[in-house]
């Protein structure tokens, strides 16, 4: 078995995760291990896998990689696994989840920013309390670097529902691609009635798989700079889920482009987070809750 007996369910506005600590390097995971452990019947249930280890011990790393990590002042690592045992380069509520988790263990100072080393760079998590309207356990991540295509480059329809929307690509270290619809483009339904059960398509084709957000603009206040937004998601991997960090900040980087406003209140099913963006990072604002500690029997 290679993962420890005693394992905890953590989630970040309804995004969950199963966590652990591995300080040895000996609880590495396997991919039928992985879908055990997040499968919602026969496991504990969760969006992906997140092994908080040292640098060194992920397997997967190239020396540049490791090199980087280190470089970038990260001591402890998130070994984070989609729900169907592939690898991902990034989880935005990861982040806050398993940072939070840290802080339990001992690992992370509860006062001080804490640097986190992931397969899309070093993230840094600044701790925030209590912070309304965004709930308690509250961090903020500078998840640093973005990159926007050309907008609404691509059609992105859901098989079996008619009509279609205009995406826009994406790259927060993983890939993206967000349609605002609802708008002189889209013929989909409204946000609420979509069925993201079943995994949207784009074209034209993206090289590798890629996560889809479906965004709704519910108001702007162009006095104070800021906006309010409706999020839904299908997330590689895992199909939909409450909450997608990296999504987040992928619809707030394509609702600046769009609109100018820099600074967005969205609402995805699990909660309401902030999304605050710049030419050169953006920075996202929300929860994180621990829930249980678990004896696995297995």
């Amino acid at each position: 078995m290679s993962f420890p007996n005693r394992v905890t369910k953590a989630h970040a506005t309804g995004n969950d995760f199963v966590v652990y600590l591995d300080r040895s390097g000996e609880y590495e995971p396997t991919a039928d291990e992985v879908r055990f452990l997040c499968d919602r019947h026969f496991g504990i249930g969760g969006d992906g896998l997140i092994r908080l280890t040292r640098p060194d011990h992920v397997s997967d790393l190239t020396d540049e990689q490791l090199s980087r990590t280190l470089a970038g002042g990260a001591r402890w690592f998130m070994d984070y696994r989609n729900a169907d045992g592939s690898l991902a380069e990034m989880c935005g509520n990861g982040t806050r989840a398993i940072t939070l988790f840290a802080q339990r263990e001992g690992v992370a100072d509860s006062t001080e920013p804490f640097r986190l080393g992931t397969r899309a760079g070093v993230k840094i998590l600044t701790p925030k309390g209590n912070m309304k309207p965004y709930g308690a356990d509250v961090f903020q991540v500078d998840m640093g670097e973005w990159a926007i295509g050309a907008l609404d480059a691509y059609e992105v329809t859901i098989p079996g529902t008619p009509g279609s929307a205009r995406g826009t690509f994406v790259d927060m270290g993983n890939p993206h691609v967000v349609a605002v619809i609802e708008d002189a483009f889209a013929s989909l339904p409204v946000v609420e009635e979509l069925d993201l059960a079943t995994k949207p398509e784009v074209n034209p084709k993206i090289e590798s798989d890629q996560n889809v957000e479906f965004v709704r603009v519910d108001d702007i206040d162009d006095t104070a700079g800021s906006g309010e937004a409706t999020m839904r998601v299908n997330e590689r991997g895992c199909g939909e889920t409450l909450s997608c960090g990296t999504g987040l900040c992928a619809t707030g980087i394509v609702l600046r482009a769009k609109t100018g406003i820099d600074h967005w209140d969205i609402t995805v099913r699990g909660g309401t987070l902030r999304v605050d963006v710049s030419d050169h990072d953006v920075k996202l604002t929300g929860a994180a809750t621990l829930v249980a500690d678990i004896d696995v029997l297995r």
